[in-house]
């Protein structure tokens, strides 16, 4: 019997005959099904399909839009310019998340809007910490470098365990984040980092930082799985948002943990 959905009956590539109209074409010659036979086989670009290549390339093209204007507010310091562009990527995120989107216009503008916030947090610790943007960087490579290793030896495996506990470790660090930020706004005992001072600072910059990478090695998976799972090309763009919005969490959980190391 014939689809009835109105979208798969107006498609030939859901109708009996085939996307390519197998039942009208000849039959193949023995010569050709040899070279069929023999031929190698195609490649994820050939047939459309999302690659790690893809994911690599759509990763580097947001850092070439984010890390401009990351550099551009780092030595403007505009606050309009951070904060804008932390509520304007804010939205620009769920927008994505909840639609998953794979509009690369979208997901791009997101990266420029990232760059703006990151770009002026970076400032305001480079003032008050002179040399911790360097040595935020360095630990955000380093525990990225470790992550990717631990991923792809094998160390760590992405079972539905280790995503249903990092799931409630980071529902426990969002509610705990809430908390500190009310502290922050409406305590005068809150300081720059609220809560988050001295040995129990540290200890929740740890936590941090090492739910990110968590969050990283998840990422890898779902690139991994995309691409097994056949995705067309044009998912490479989220699984690249996905890593990128991880990297910048953890590069401000980076620069937070050291700045709480060194004190005031």
């Amino acid at each position: 019997m014939e689809s009835r959905n109105p979208v798969f009956s107006r498609s030939e590539g859901f109708s009996r005959r085939g996307y390519a109209g197998f039942r009208d074409a000849p039959p193949a010659t023995e010569q050709q099904l040899e070279q069929m036979y023999t031929a190698p086989s195609a490649t994820g670009v050939q047939t459309g399909r999302m690659t790690i290549d893809d994911v690599v390339v759509k990763t580097g093209l947001m850092f070439a839009v984010l890390l401009p204007l990351a550099v551009v507010n780092y030595y403007v310091g505009s606050p309009l310019l951070t904060f804008g562009g932390a509520i304007v990527g804010f939205v620009l995120s769920l927008v994505i998340i909840f639609k998953q989107s794979t509009n690369a216009a979208l997901i791009l503008t997101y990266a420029a809007m990232e760059g703006l916030f990151v770009g002026g947090m970076s400032a305001f610790y480079e003032n008050r910490w002179d040399g911790i943007v360097p040595q935020a960087v360095l630990g955000t490579l380093c525990v990225f470098g470790v992550a990717l290793f631990a991923y792809r030896s094998g160390r760590v495996r992405v079972t539905p365990k280790f995503q249903r506990i990092a799931l409630i470790a980071m529902g426990g660090y969002l509610v705990f984040s809430l908390v500190n930020l009310g502290v922050m706004l409406f305590s005068d005992a809150g300081g720059t980092f609220g809560l988050r001072q001295g040995p129990f600072g540290i200890a929740m910059g740890l936590v941090a930082v090492t739910l990110a990478a968590v969050f990283l090695i998840m990422d890898f998976d779902f690139a991994e799985q995309g691409v097994k799972n056949g995705l067309p090309e044009r998912y490479s763009w989220v699984a690249a948002f996905g890593l990128v919005v991880t990297l910048v969490w953890l590069y401000l959980e980076m620069l937070r943990l050291i700045a709480i190391l060194r004190g005031d």
